[in-house]
Formats: structure tokens, C-alpha cells, sequence
């Protein structure tokens, strides 16, 4: 769907929020906030801004690097038929691999990241290796913005800017959540897009939920050279459903079976798995 409208990019985050739903509901819990407040940008990424065509060693890379939000990849791939729905249906099981922080070598994703804030530096490799061996290759990570809490992350953040690193789009899911609370008050962040530029990224702040921003902002003709672009993008967990975004405790949701179907109905798409 590379070059998709913005309707088509729309209906997709739609279709992704319906996955992730009845992924998490296939056990009754699970990471299922990140997987809703992600929907835009996944969908503007693996639909649109992402080259998957052509041969696989050219392909652009995608880092999740919160392996918790494994499972807004999982309704990526899905969508794209990478798994088949009944396995998927075990997610987070005992014996199941489609866990909630899944392991590297997993269809879609690159690097095992239910340890935070290492995968920024992976995607730093990454696109380091690419532009070494002369590849056209974009890597993208996504980090979380509890991450941004970790030295290691900052560490990876002037690497890329020292190394020039070009081919290299973090987006930063900001949604001021993280296990213990509200970020601001763990650790406070802002001003997080003047810190991300004072480490040498040319940086965009977007709605994450308005595809129309988010398609520009992660347009290939918009890179600056020689800078590795950062996108954060404001997001709400659990986007699309009040319940989920109002509940006590976001970070990890677990429900009785009838608000999962309540949640279904509301998204109101026809996404079977």
C-alpha cells in the first residue's frame, strides 16, 4: 500500500486496533493501550512510508524496541499475512512463541527488546551497516518514551548524530505513561524535542494520531542529510476506546470478556482473525 491515502491509512489504523483487540482478548489481558495508541503511526510506517518491495536485503528495517508493544507488530503482520489468526489467538499463552515481549528471529521483529532502552542502539548498527555496505536501506526504530529515562538511549542518540546517520527515523511514542505512572512525574522529560535536537536529531512534533502529520512527517523528502530524524508523536493508550484510555492502570490491561467484545463493537471494523 505504499502511497496510500489518507482514508486507506485511516481505515488501516482501524483494522489494526480491531487485531490487537481480539489478539489480547484471546487471553483476556495483555499489552493492548500501546497497541491502540500506536495504531496511526504502525499504519502510516508498514503502509505507506516503509520500502518492503523488492530484494529482502534492500528492504527497509523496522526496530520495536519496547518489546511490550509487541503486540500493536503482531496486527501489522497480521494485516500484512505473516501469521496465521489461530496462533495468534495465543498470545501471552503457555508453550505459545507469540509472546508479549517476543524473542529476535520471530517474523517481524528484528531484535529481542523486552529488556528497555538497547534497542535504539541496534538500530544505530543497523543503519550504520546499511549505508557501510553502500545499501538503500531506512531503519526505523520505535522507542518509548520511559526510555528516554535510560543513559543508554541518549548514548545511541549522539552516535547517530555523530555517524551522520541519515537512513536512521526514531519515532517516539509519547505518551507520557509508563509502568509507574506518568513520566513527568518518574522522571520528568520535557522539553523532550529540544533534548532530542541538542543530540544532533532534526526533530518534527506530530498529533500521533493525525495520519495526514504523520504521513508528512515521515516522507523520505523531508530528511535532512547527514541528520538522523526523530518524530515524536503524542499519543493516548488505548485511542478508540474511553474505557481503555480512562482505566486506573493503562499500562496493562486485563478485562472480563464482555468489555473485550464491548471494545470490538466500538472500534466497529470488520476485522476477523
Amino acid at each position: 500500500m505504499t502511497g496510500a491515502s489518507i482514508d486507506q491509512l485511516r481505515t488501516c489504523a482501524a483494522r489494526l486496533r480491531a487485531h490487537a483487540i481480539r489478539i489480547a482478548a484471546g487471553r483476556g489481558q495483555g499489552y493492548v493501550g500501546q497497541a491502540l495508541g500506536t495504531a496511526e503511526i504502525m499504519s502510516c510506517l508498514f503502509f505507506d512510508a516503509m520500502r518492503l518491495e523488492g530484494p529482502q536485503e534492500d528492504h527497509d528495517r523496522f526496530v520495536l524496541s519496547p518489546g511490550h508493544y509487541a503486540l500493536t507488530l503482531y496486527a501489522v503482520q497480521l494485516e500484512r499475512g505473516l501469521y496465521d489468526p489461530a496462533e495468534l489467538e495465543t498470545y501471552g499463552m503457555d508453550g505459545s512463541r507469540i509472546e508479549e515481549s517476543p524473542l529476535e528471529g520471530l517474523p517481524g521483529f528484528e531484535i529481542t527488546g523486552g529488556s528497555l532502552a538497547q534497542g535504539l542502539s541496534q538500530a544505530v548498527g543497523l543503519a550504520l551497516g546499511a549505508r557501510l555496505q553502500g545499501r538503500p536501506t531506512h531503519v526505523y526504530c520505535m522507542i518509548s518514551d520511559g526510555e528516554l529515562q535510560e543513559g543508554q538511549t541518549w548514548e545511541a542518540l549522539l552516535s547517530a548524530a555523530h555517524h551522520g546517520l541519515d537512513n536512521l527515523t526514531i519515532v517516539l511514542d509519547r505518551n507520557r505513561r509508563q509502568v509507574d505512572g506518568s513520566t513527568e512525574e518518574v522522571v520528568s522529560l520535557e522539553p523532550v524535542a529540544d533534548k532530542l535536537a541538542a543530540f544532533g536529531s532534526e526533530v518534527v512534533a506530530v498529533d500521533g494520531h493525525d495520519v495526514a502529520a504523520l504521513q508528512t512527517a515521515l516522507r523520505r523528502d523531508r530528511i535532512t542529510p547527514g541528520k538522523p530524524t526523530a518524530v515524536v508523536a503524542r499519543t493516548a493508550l488505548g485511542r478508540g476506546v474511553p474505557a481503555f484510555e480512562h482505566a486506573d492502570y493503562p499500562h496493562y490491561l486485563r478485562l472480563p470478556q464482555e468489555q473485550w467484545d464491548a471494545a470490538r463493537r466500538l472500534i466497529g471494523v470488520d476485522a476477523p482473525i
